[in-house]
Parts: structure tokens; C-alpha cells; sequence
């Protein structure tokens, strides 16, 4: 699907189609701009768009259209490349999957399933920008709507408005790194109190989760980086100020992420350690009982044998002089134990 939508130098803006395009991005009126998207493009509108509006190099080509030709691989890694006429963005927005993460600690987890990176690739020129994806982006039907409502925002030109996208693409981020924070805090206290399989399976899955955001977003503040710096033309030095706000948002979820990160390996070492203190504790209270048995089971062994002569074995009174050994025994030991500080 292709939507357009077109402007000029006093920012009256309107929605058109694809039909209503010139035949080159070169063909465009010197005071008109215009922002393409293409989501969930076919070859054919990919082709009219990157090959014969604005054509883009070949690799550039081959990148935007990776997801298509590896879904199972899912997106390209974020990315930003200048080329003479246009500027190249590559940015990853939050997967589905992850914007389920439930906060109640004891939920059964999720059953695994491979994180598939989405995509959104961007081709900036000064009167043309050109989104694509494969995947509906609700970034990108938030400022679509934004244009909409407001269309003097679009006099800023192309760069401005990408700046819109990036920023909704990364605020969708909050709220996931908050949840994943409140629930392993919610699951610090469960591992001391009660560690199971359970919790252990749920740390392991949130592993997952914080690794794929953490590489993303810190890719993604790379390239955020680039573009505050001002290393490209394509980006008006007055819009540098709007993606260094970008940038600090990115930085500031990029260290909740690794901070979930480190709590979450912290967190499975201290499931590992109450394992193994509730193993430990196991294993003393059943060592308790064995030693203290055991004087018994020597006492009733030597008088269990088949002799015809033991001591004590014709006594009246001896089977309850045999138990009374047997208890002063367990006393001793349990005495004993006490003493030292075992139990």
C-alpha cells in the first residue's frame, strides 16, 4: 500500500495517491515536498517508488527489503548511510511480542518463541521522504494522523517529520522497559521466598526479552548519535536540537535496559544460590537424623545376631535397657550437635 501525502513551501498540505506522483522525485515542483509510505509494499509499488520515482542504489535497495527476502530473520540491524542524493535510516520499532510482557510475577511465562526484528526504513532527500516497512508501525500512523490534523508542521520539511516518527518509535519503548523493571521487581522477592522451576523459566525468558532490546537500542542510539552530531546534510541543523531529545529518551531507556539486564543475572545467581541454601538445609536435617540413628541401628544390629550367648540377652528387663541406650544415645548426639551449633 502506498499513501502520499504533499506539500509546499507554505505548508498546505494534502493527501493524494500514488497516480498523482511525477514520474521522478526530480520532477517535483521546486516548492513542493512530498512523504511516501509504503506499507506492506508489493514488488511492483517498491519498483515504482525506490526504482523509477527515486532511484536508490542497490544496496540500499537490497537493505530496505531484507524482512521480504529473510522473514525469518526479520529486519536489518539499525543503520545509517549517506549516499550523494539522499540519506539512508534503518531503525528497529518494538516487536509485538514484547508489548505483552504481564507484571504479575507468578503468571505462567510465554511459551518461547523467536523475537523477529521489525523494520522501518527511511530515504531522506530535501523534498522527499520515503518510509517503508513491512509491518503496520503505529509510529508511523501516529504522525500520518498528526500531519493530518496539524499540516503546517510539514514546512519544516522531510527531515522534521522523520524526527516525528523516531520519536514515537522510541517512547514505545517506556512502557515496556517499565514493566520488565516492576516485574523482576516483584520476582526479587519470590526467588528468596519460594524459587521453583517456575521462576527460574520466567527469569530465562526475561533474559531473552532485555538482550534483544538492550542490542537494539543501543544500535539505535549509535545512529541517533550520528544524526545529532550533524554529520549529514540531508538534517537541518535546526532540526538537530529535536533528534537530540530523541537521543536523550534512547539513552535513558538504553540504561533501564541494561540495568534489567544486570538484575536479571543477578537475580537468577540468587534463585541458584536459595536452591542450592534450600538443598543445603535439606540435606543437614536428613544428616541430623542419620547420625542420630545410626548409634541405634548399632546397638540393635550387635543385639539382633544370631549368638547363643550376648550379654544382657536373658536379662528381664533387658530389651528396655536396650531402648533406654538407644535414647540417652540420640540425647547425646542431638546434645552434642546442639553444641557445636549445627542444628
Amino acid at each position: 500500500m502506498i499513501r502520499v501525502v504533499r506539500w509546499d513551501a507554505a505548508g498546505h498540505a494534502a493527501e493524494s495517491s500514488a497516480d498523482a506522483l511525477p514520474p521522478t522525485a526530480a520532477d517535483l515542483p521546486a516548492d513542493a515536498a512530498v512523504w511516501i509510505d509504503l506499507e506492506n509494499p508489493t514488488p511492483e509499488e517498491e519498483a515504482r517508488v525506490l526504482r523509477q520515482f527515486l532511484p536508490v542504489h542497490s544496496l540500499t535497495f537490497a537493505d530496505v527489503t531484507k524482512p521480504r527476502r529473510d522473514p525469518t530473520e526479520g529486519g536489518h540491524l539499525p543503520k545509517a548511510e549517506e549516499f550523494p542524493d539522499y540519506l539512508l535510516v534503518i531503525a528497529n520499532p518494538l516487536p509485538t511480542a514484547l508489548t505483552d510482557v504481564p507484571t504479575d510475577p507468578a503468571a505462567k511465562p510465554p511459551r518461547p518463541n523467536r523475537l523477529v526484528r521489525p523494520q522501518l526504513s527511511a530515504v531522506i532527500t530535501h523534498a522527499v521522504l520515503v518510509t517503508h516497512h513491512y509491518d503496520p508501525l503505529p509510529a508511523v500512523t501516529t504522525v500520518w494522523e498528526f500531519v493530518g490534523r496539524h499540516p503546517d508542521c510539514t514546512k519544516r520539511g522531510p527531515d522534521y517529520l522523520f524526527h516525528l516518527v523516531l520519536d514515537n518509535m522510541v517512547d514505545e519503548y517506556a512502557p515496556v522497559v517499565e514493566r520488565i523493571g516492576d516485574r523482576l521487581d516483584k520476582l526479587e522477592g519470590r526467588v528468596f521466598r519460594r524459587p521453583d522451576p517456575k521462576v527460574l523459566a520466567t527469569l530465562l525468558h526475561l533474559k531473552r526479552q532485555v538482550s534483544f532490546l538492550r542490542k537494539t537500542l543501543v544500535l539505535e542510539r549509535e545512529v541517533l548519535a550520528r544524526l545529532v552530531r550533524g554529520e549529514f546534510a540531508l538534517i537541518d541543523a535546526r532540526e538537530v536540537a529535536y533528534y537530540r531529545n530523541v537521543y536523550d529518551h534512547l539513552s535513558r531507556y538504553t540504561e533501564l535496559t541494561e540495568g534489567a539486564r544486570e538484575m536479571v543475572s543477578d537475580l537468577m545467581q540468587a534463585h541458584l544460590a536459595a536452591v542450592n541454601n534450600r538443598l543445603s538445609e535439606t540435606m543437614k536435617v536428613l544428616t541430623v537424623i542419620s547420625t542420630v540413628l545410626l548409634p541405634m541401628n548399632l546397638l540393635a544390629g550387635i543385639y539382633g545376631m544370631n549368638f547363643e550367648v550376648l550379654p544382657g540377652k536373658d536379662a528381664g528387663n533387658g530389651f528396655w535397657l536396650a531402648l533406654g541406650a538407644m535414647a540417652v544415645m540420640g540425647a547425646a548426639a542431638l546434645a552434642y550437635f546442639r553444641r557445636r551449633g549445627w542444628v
